[in-house]
């Protein structure tokens, strides 16, 4: 597993996500073809819209215990240039051209890109991971009933390799909880909730994740769409 810059210990708590990463695939669905349970749950947040997205602007924040982190992202979604602003710099890349010396700033992109649209990397993804889904299952946080969709990320590319995702959502096919397993083991590294969500142009997203077994926070602020 290639590792990441390390931009500050909070980090040490926050998943990175895996990446095939293909940003701008589309789907192209006949009208009487039966959407799979990715599609359904990227539709469900809006994906249909994201057609209409030129460029995207967020902060990522994490509070754990008494520590802040965070950084902002404007991702020009066309042309694929990324800028990254910290109190401490200002770096601008174009994501077709990452070389070893933005590999650090390029997988902190990634990560914070992941938990922001998550529904849509199930599409975007879709040909880099084995997913099953199981219907009225105990969610983990809630302990109500509801389904759990598994992605499991193949073992060959992206900057984590091998890790699984447990996504939990009802009927209306909007995420409630997730569990994030390190290289598909059996119990979870980490499981947050998906609360506070918004729509932006269309787009729905949460703001808020929690995890339920320590002082932590994972959240968005300034989020723009254009």
């Amino acid at each position: 597993m290639k590792k990441l810059i390390i931009l500050s210990i909070v980090l040490s708590s926050i998943i990175t996500s895996c990446k095939t990463d293909n940003n701008k695939t589309k789907i192209e669905v006949a009208e009487d073809t039966e959407l799979t349970v990715l599609e359904k749950i990227a539709h469900a947040n809006g994906y249909e819209n994201w057609k209409n997205v030129s460029s995207i602007k967020f902060t990522f924040n994490v509070d754990r215990d008494s520590s802040h982190f965070e950084r902002t992202w404007l991702w020009k979604t066309g042309s694929n240039d990324v800028t990254m602003m910290t109190r401490q710099d200002t770096i601008t890349y174009n994501r077709k051209a990452v070389d070893s010396t933005m590999a650090g700033t390029d997988g902190g992109f990634v990560n914070d890109k992941f938990w922001l649209l998550a529904p849509y990397q199930l599409v975007w993804d879709q040909k880099g991971f084995t997913y099953e889904l199981t219907e009225s299952i105990e969610a983990p946080i809630s302990k109500t009933k509801m389904n759990k969709l598994t992605t499991v990320y193949a073992n060959e590319g992206g900057y984590t390799p091998g890790d699984a995702y447990d996504y939990y959502f009802g009927d209306d096919y909007i995420i409630k909880e997730w569990a994030y397993r390190k290289e598909n083991q059996a119990e979870p590294n980490m499981v947050t909730s998906w609360e506070d969500y918004k729509e932006l142009k269309g787009l729905k997203i949460s703001m808020m994740h929690k995890r339920p077994d320590a002082d932590f926070s994972l959240f968005f602020t300034g989020v723009e769409v254009k």
